[in-house]
């Protein structure tokens, strides 16, 4: 007796698995248009949202070649404010590892995107040489529908300036 008892436990456990599996499977089915319709949301910033991204990378940029650091670095998103502390360090990793934002004789903003929910906006550099770079800048919205920068990559560009 206590063989079979044992033995419809074991089938119950399974069945029991079994049917949570079947259970987590089909809520994934289920709330997945759910979870796509909210990436296409996001996907979808307004024309004001880029128009604000655009402007606070432009006031950033404006900070930086006027060496006032203190403004430049209010233009940083709390998690890259917090990483550098105050706008001293955070001045001279810029003048060190984006010099190209700094010369830059041109700049250009190309069509921005989301990728994955994370915001990135291009901006093209024209180097004094004519050598063109791009900078992919990533930026999260704030408080108060306030943009902030989140970082920035260099990219070279197959592009070549006249």
């Amino acid at each position: 007796m206590s063989r079979v008892r044992a033995g419809s436990m074991m089938t119950n456990a399974a069945a029991c698995s079994a049917r949570r599996a079947f259970l987590g499977r089909a809520l994934a089915a289920a709330l997945w248009p759910v979870a796509t319709l909210a990436q296409a949301i996001e996907a979808k910033l307004s024309k004001a949202d880029w128009q604000a991204i655009r402007k606070v990378i432009s006031q950033q940029l404006a900070a930086l070649r006027a060496e006032d650091g203190d403004r430049a670095f209010a233009y940083a998103s709390p998690e890259i404010q917090t990483q550098f502390g105050d706008a001293q360090p955070f001045m001279a990793m810029v003048r060190g590892a984006y010099s190209p934002l700094l010369v830059a004789r041109y700049t250009e903003f190309l069509e921005g995107a989301v990728i994955d929910g994370i915001v990135i906006q291009p901006l093209r550099l024209i180097a004094p040489d004519n050598t063109v770079q791009v900078a992919l800048y990533t930026l999260e919205k704030q408080g108060r529908g306030r943009w902030r920068i989140n970082g920035c990559r260099l990219a070279p560009s197959t592009v070549q300036a006249a």
